[in-house]
């Protein structure tokens, strides 16, 4: 599954009103994993940006001068993003501003607009997600990475690609880490693979060639904190449902 984890800064608050995008940063996951492929671009908004903004963002309108207008760069940012699912904090407006740039970019070219994003990516909001997991209580994205305990110090002003970073931590974190899994399931039917949740390749290897390392205690300790950790924050661990399947006669549990 490849997704999406995204961020923008504008002009100001609601594209109605003629604001613009002015930085989009984004990184990339497969099967909840970073890939280390990243998309990040300031655009010139062609109008000012509002002063409160720049109190939370830092960028200015002499930093802008020079940067490309959108329609430069639509192309590239939708390749980019076409058919992942995109995990935004506040989809609704991120999503508003890339699409009413896109409007403009059929206004400006008489061409077929590249959007609307919902309409080519699924979209999955944390910040829906974060007010389902903990309603009643603070779910910004200072509040979230306190929460998991993110570091975010380095986080002094808002900004599209550090956010993303972040914003990628923390989804990871809700949704129970990082997961990538593969075991022999020679002994396991497909129906108990997918009844676990779990992600099984099978592989025909020869008897004998590989090497078994077992554990040692510290390993054993850090293993069972990161499970306590992933039960705490997400309620449940994928874990917990593969032990609790019968095991093979040379199979044992940590």
């Amino acid at each position: 599954m490849r997704q999406i984890v995204l961020d923008t800064e504008t002009t100001g608050i609601d594209p109605r009103e003629g604001h613009r995008l002015i930085e989009i940063g984004a990184v990339e996951l497969v099967n909840r994993r970073l890939t280390g492929n990243s998309y990040h671009q300031y655009i010139n908004p062609q109008r000012e940006v509002e002063a409160e903004a720049i109190g939370v963002h830092g960028i200015t309108n002499e930093f802008l001068v020079d940067k490309p207008v959108f329609a430069e760069v639509a192309d590239a940012f939708w390749e980019f993003i076409r058919g992942a699912e995109l995990v935004i904090h506040n989809a609704a407006f991120d999503v508003g501003f890339i699409d009413h740039e896109f409007k403009l970019l059929l206004a400006a070219r008489g061409e077929p607009r590249l959007g609307p994003v919902a309409e080519h990516c699924r979209i999955l909001d944390t910040l829906q997600l974060a007010r389902e997991r903990h309603p009643g209580q603070r779910n910004n994205l200072d509040a979230l990475c306190k929460r998991y305990e993110i570091d975010n110090g380095h986080r002094v002003l808002h900004g599209a690609l550090l956010d993303a970073e972040i914003l990628a931590d923390v989804y990871l974190a809700m949704t129970g880490g990082q997961t990538a899994l593969s075991l022999d399931a020679e002994e396991r039917s497909d129906s108990q693979a997918m009844a676990s949740g779990l992600s099984i390749r099978r592989m025909a290897l020869p008897a004998g060639s590989l090497r078994v390392l077992h554990p040692g205690d510290a390993e054993l300790a850090a293993h069972r904190a990161k499970l306590e950790q992933i039960r705490r924050v997400a309620g449940s661990c994928q874990w917990d449902a593969l032990m609790s399947q019968p095991q093979g006669s040379g199979d044992a549990a940590p």
